[in-house]
């Protein structure tokens, strides 16, 4: 091969870096006139004015983002997902209560029964549409689509034995509670858990901490620099002020307060949502299913007609009997109600604090049915679980929790839209706000170049 040939890629190469070290020299030949450090300067405040002002509009728009996605989407899965969990605990506990009924079943806990399987139904179909394709979710939500049908068809088919008399009706009321104890419940628990994991994240991504610290690193360059650049001026040209370059201090400094401001106005309400809404929300939610799941417990006992040794068919692992469960439930409820007693406050306190007494005369209730079990008197156990004085007892307990369970997603709705106040202006105002720094800086430096003409 020729020589000049193999000579050609060196030369190719060679120019790039030439160009390269051309170019540097030009900028560092800048440094030793008067003329060249002034057109350094202004590049240098012209490089930060508009970082500064692209940065702050998009730690704005992912701010409002991550805002209005924790409000519209991630929230109301959770609160979705905990009435799917909730309605299909409570269709769990009517079913077997209107089974220990006996014969044809009263018709308000056929009424309750079904309207709890189509608030489960409707909460599935808004989760599904708020809840992307792929993950634990989606197929949590399959599998809940499925299982709930198979479900009611046990269910049915539980009610038409019992009508007839036939013991084998108690046989298929234990599998459809099988089902929804270890089927259908924990995927919703799954789904429960997953939206929560969104919550929590949505709140970091509406905080948007890597964009608003990279925000306040360029605000205090950009004022130090502004200020470098006067004391510079000053000292070279003997003046003591440069308008436009201390109108661009000022601007900056609004620029900082104002994000600042709005950024920390958000965080303050985000803080707010999250403590006084969605970790109050998750707990009450989980005291609302741990009480209906001790009323299902009485209930299947009951229907088992086998004392406290009525078993859970549990194929996983060892034995579990309904009563122990109750036992076991009931502790955990009652400490949970006490912490959020404790934690709370206003209406939602009182609310708590009235599900803890109601709760309380509930389980005193469950005490005698199950004594009166024990004693033999099956009739009179079954009539006092499923008496009026008993039911309105859980009820008011239940609902207690509901009203506390209330009152704290409107406090997260309210402080969500205020935490988003002043974001869209942010986002608008703030690349604005750069580019007048921008203009000032450019304004107050060629002045002082024109000089040099």
């Amino acid at each position: 091969m020729p020589t000049d040939q193999l000579d050609r890629p060196r030369v190719a190469h060679d120019v790039a870096p030439a160009r390269g070290a051309r170019v540097l020299h030009r900028i560092g030949a800048l440094r030793h006139t008067s003329p060249g450090r002034l057109q350094l300067i202004l590049a240098g405040l012209l490089a930060l004015g508009l970082l500064t002002g692209l940065v702050s509009g998009l730690a704005a728009r992912a701010a409002a983002t991550g805002t209005t996605d924790l409000g519209g989407r991630a929230q109301p899965l959770l609160i979705e997902a905990e009435t799917i969990y909730s309605a299909l605990a409570d269709a769990d506990t009517t079913a077997a209560q209107a089974f220990l009924a006996g014969g044809l079943e009263p018709p308000g806990l056929t009424d309750l029964y079904n309207k709890d399987l189509q608030r489960a139904t409707t909460a599935l179909a808004s989760a599904a549409r708020r809840t992307p394709q792929g993950g634990p979710s989606a197929e949590a939500i399959r599998e809940l689509s499925s299982g709930v049908a198979r479900y009611a068809a046990l269910v049915a088919t539980a009610r038409a034995n019992n009508r007839q008399g036939l013991p084998v009706g108690a046989a298929y009321l234990s599998e459809a509670s099988t089902l929804n104890r270890d089927t259908l419940l924990p995927q919703a628990q799954t789904l429960f858990r997953t939206a929560q994991a969104e919550v929590d994240a949505g709140y970091g991504d509406a905080r948007s901490s890597v964009w608003v610290s990279l925000l306040a690193l360029l605000l205090v360059a950009l004022l130090v620099a502004l200020v470098l650049a006067q004391r510079y001026l000053s000292r070279t040209t003997h003046r003591t002020f440069n308008l436009p370059l201390l109108a661009a201090t000022v601007v900056t400094a609004v620029l900082a307060l104002g994000a600042g401001g709005v950024l920390a106005h958000q965080r303050a309400h985000l803080h707010t949502a999250d403590t006084e809404g969605s970790a109050p929300v998750a707990q009450l939610a989980e005291a609302r299913i741990l009480a209906l799941r001790e009323r299902g417990d009485e209930a299947l006992t009951l229907a088992a007609r086998s004392g406290d040794d009525a078993p859970i068919p549990d194929p996983r692992g060892g034995p579990r009997t309904y009563e122990a469960d109750f036992t076991a439930v009931d502790q955990q409820l009652h400490e949970l109600l006490d912490r959020l007693a404790a934690d709370l406050d206003g209406p939602a306190a009182s609310s708590v604090g009235e599900a803890g007494r109601q709760l309380t005369g509930y389980t005193a209730a469950h005490t005698k049915v199950r004594t009166l079990a024990k004693d033999g008197d099956y009739d009179a156990a079954v009539g006092l679980a499923i008496s009026d004085a008993t039911s309105a007892t859980f009820g008011a307990g239940t609902q207690a929790i509901g009203d506390a369970l209330a009152d704290r997603r409107a406090a997260f709705t309210d402080a969500i839209g205020t935490a988003g106040n002043g974001l869209g202006v942010v986002t608008v105002l703030g690349p604005l706000l750069a580019l007048l720094v921008c203009g000032l800086a450019v304004a107050g430096i060629r002045t002082r170049l024109e000089e040099y003409r």
